[in-house]
């Protein structure tokens, strides 16, 4: 099946050194509103896509320009000064990779990345905490509640230089997973960074803040995550109103399942 999937180059570029973002969906599509975020924010322009027989057969239609299921965005380097500029690559989808595709596709992207001689590999990804055993401080504003983990030892430095919590014991699903085992057994830099997420809608304030730490830890630049953390507020607004009128609308003595369950 790996022969299956192949990238297709719409425009070339000169990606050595760059970070890739997986952008694939994750817990509260945190992946997802980075991903695009980054796109939007970044002006990243379309410079290849993936694509295979397995892929959904939908074209994705965005202003008039029918889209690919998985796509390659690139722009230039960005930063304060020639020691710390970066450039970023995103993988983005719309679609969750069944299982029978989630090696191949994580296998296609470290190939590729290798290939082009980037420099690592990050995924931002939803984690689901039981707050029965974990403790979180939810009124101390400076810790982000993200979580690291790295496939080499440069990696797992550079996270904690960057004070970054490390992720000691659990269980990475999906692509992400797969991308730091490959990262492992070919000594190629890929990080996961998890932030506790709702898994039941999308949680933009989870992804505002990855994004804060991507912002510090690979762009250096002053990225606003503002309209992140507003489009929180916005869907957290619009769930509790939603939670309010169907607990209003309850008959007496009839049990009706709860949103959050």
């Amino acid at each position: 099946m790996p022969e299956d999937i192949e990238i297709y180059e719409l425009k070339r570029m000169d990606i050595r050194g760059a970070t890739v973002i997986d952008g694939f969906p994750s817990v509260g599509l945190v992946s997802s509103i980075v991903a695009n975020y980054l796109i939007n924010t970044l002006k990243l322009t379309q410079i290849g896509i993936m694509d295979s027989v397995y892929f959904p057969t939908v074209s994705l239609v965005r202003d008039g320009v029918p889209n690919n299921p998985v796509r390659i965005y690139a722009g230039e380097k960005v930063g304060t000064g020639p020691a710390s500029m970066d450039q970023i690559v995103v993988f983005i989808s719309e679609f969750q990779p069944p299982p029978n595709l989630v090696k191949p596709i994580a296998s296609m992207m470290i190939d590729w990345a290798q290939d082009q001689r980037c420099k690592m590999l990050v995924s931002p990804e939803g984690l689901v905490i039981d707050r029965e055993s974990v403790e979180i401080d939810e009124s101390d504003e400076t810790d982000l509640g993200v979580y690291g983990i790295g496939s080499t030892d440069w990696m797992r430095d550079e996270l904690k230089k960057n004070g970054v919590n490390e992720f000691t014991e659990g269980v990475i699903t999906g692509v992400a997973g797969v991308l730091l085992n490959e990262g492992k057994r070919r000594d190629f830099n890929v990080a996961t960074l998890l932030a506790e997420a709702h898994p039941d809608y999308p949680d933009a304030r989870a992804a505002a803040r990855v994004m804060e730490l991507i912002n510090k830890f690979l762009l250096h630049i002053d990225l606003d995550v503002k309209p992140l953390y507003q489009e929180a507020e916005r869907i957290e607004t619009q769930l509790k109103s939603i939670h309010k009128q169907t607990s209003e609308t309850k008959t007496p003595g009839q049990h009706q399942p709860s949103m959050y369950g």
